[in-house]
């Protein structure tokens, strides 16, 4: 199979209603992509492992958030925030339609969270946080993205980098008000806040140049890294530092921090 082909079969499968046939054939590409048999070249290979991570439901959500958009189905001016906001609706819809038919997806997050797991114990500009045993629960709403394929690029990144605080997608939902949420677990870290400077010699460690410590954003031309402050590092009981938390993206040149990187939906397999 090519890319062409590929991606033909992705959009017969959405355009079916994700039948079971379908289904069947998502759950085949997402194992090839866990194993490397299919390639996704819009990650590093590291970049991949990080997005195996995540879990098939990451997996097969990042696929299907990637394919193209029939741009006859959009009504906004090229370019325009609004064009965007009917991009992102459209990959939501995909993603929702398969998560039901498979069961991964919640209707009301804002009330059935709480009432499965409990009042929230945190909250951020984009998460809202529950205890789970060992696990934090976190539902993730697309403030900070807009499209739901850069909130999934966004996982697939922060288990390349910071494994040891991975996320796995459990599934998705809306909340009340129709908001699109990707509902991930993570372990539960226990430890003291760091501050600015300490987190920066941690940054650059990992290779990351500090570009503006107004909003804690770090970078490297390959990778975007913000949001990196006192509430998100964690330092543990022995002196690992953890990330619990980040806006981590691809960098491209559109964000103006020095990127390189180019995004790309193509795909190559390997020993078919």
């Amino acid at each position: 199979m090519n890319n062409t082909d590929f991606w033909a079969s992705i959009d017969g499968i959405i355009a079916a209603g994700f039948m079971p046939e379908g289904l069947t054939k998502l759950e085949r590409y997402a194992e090839q992509f866990i194993s490397g048999k299919l390639v996704y070249k819009r990650f590093s290979s590291f970049e991949q492992l990080g997005c195996a991570a995540g879990g098939c439901n990451h997996v097969i959500a990042s696929l299907l958030a990637g394919a193209d958009i029939d741009a006859s189905s959009l009504t906004a001016p090229l370019g325009s925030f609004q064009r965007e906001r009917e991009c992102a609706e459209t990959q939501a819809n995909r993603i929702e339609r398969w998560a039901k038919a498979v069961g991964c997806w919640i209707d009301n997050v804002d009330a059935q969270l709480p009432a499965l797991l409990g009042e929230q114990i945190a909250e951020g500009g984009e998460a809202h946080v529950y205890y789970k045993g060992n696990t934090l629960v976190k539902a993730i709403g697309l403030d900070y993205y807009i499209l739901p394929v850069l909130a999934l690029d966004r996982i697939s990144l922060h288990n390349t980098y910071f494994p040891e605080t991975r996320l796995t997608v459990i599934g998705f939902g809306r909340t009340s008000e129709g908001d699109f949420q990707v509902i991930v677990d993570q372990p539960l870290i226990q430890g003291s806040r760091m501050d600015d400077e300490e987190i920066r010699v941690f940054a650059e460690r990992l290779g990351f140049r500090l570009m503006n410590p107004r909003n804690w954003t770090y970078a490297t031309p390959e990778i975007y890294l913000s949001d990196l402050h006192d509430e998100n590092v964690i330092r543990s009981a022995n002196s690992n530092v953890f990330v619990v938390d980040c806006d981590i993206r691809i960098n491209t040149p559109e964000l103006k921090q020095g990127g390189i990187r180019q995004l790309t939906t193509e795909v190559e397999f390997y020993n078919q």
